[in-house]
């Protein structure tokens, strides 16, 4: 299975309690106030080679922990859920990014696209997909980016209800934005250079 297919069906029921959140198709539980397996610290990442910063984190996110993911923010004055996962070095991330977006869409159903776009991102490209979409029949809206950069696989998502969606998605738009990777298994051991390498 697809290290993709693991992030992110999170979902929460109407009253806001938290129903069942599951990776696709991995059930996984948010275990609150336990430690974390990376270092994040001041925007920064840090997984074993990977160094990744990424945009101002809103202040009304909370993280979370989440099996399968790097990292998980909870938003719960929107009922949304952001999370965050990258990998590095498998076969089965060969495939496009249309195809690697669609795994992060497993078990949804009714769905409406609403933009997909190729787009300049952290020196590469990524697909930036926003849509609707039914979870266990409970209509929600995502906002997600796939990228590929120096033999890694970048997955950014934000999922609310659509009554909410429109208020988290610019903090999300910020915190994803800011994305770059400072170092990565490709880049370590390199001569040093005012920026990270990007290849043509």
């Amino acid at each position: 299975m697809s290290a993709a297919a693991r992030l992110t069906r999170a979902w929460y029921s109407s009253s806001g309690r938290m129903r069942c959140p599951v990776l696709l198709p991995v059930v996984v539980v948010f275990l609150g106030g336990c430690a974390h397996a990376d270092a994040f610290e001041d925007g920064v990442l840090r997984k074993g080679e990977l160094v990744v910063r990424f945009g101002p984190q809103p202040s009304v996110w909370r993280r979370v922990d989440v099996d399968g993911a790097d990292l998980a923010f909870r938003d719960d004055a929107r009922e949304g859920s952001a999370l965050f996962d990258v990998r590095c070095g498998r076969r089965d991330d060969d495939a496009p990014l249309s195809v690697l977006t669609e795994h992060l869409m497993m078990g949804t159903t009714d769905r409406e696209i609403e933009s997909r776009l190729t787009i300049p991102f952290d020196g590469r490209e990524a697909m930036h997909t926003l849509l609707h979409a039914k979870l266990d029949g409970v209509p929600m809206q995502y906002d997600i980016y796939v990228m590929k950069k120096d033999g890694c696989v970048y997955d950014i998502v934000y999922v609310a209800p659509p009554a909410h969606f429109a208020e988290g998605a610019p903090d999300f738009e910020r915190f994803t934005r800011g994305l770059h990777a400072l170092s990565s298994p490709k880049t370590i051991g390199s001569e040093p250079t005012a920026a990270p390498r990007s290849d043509p």
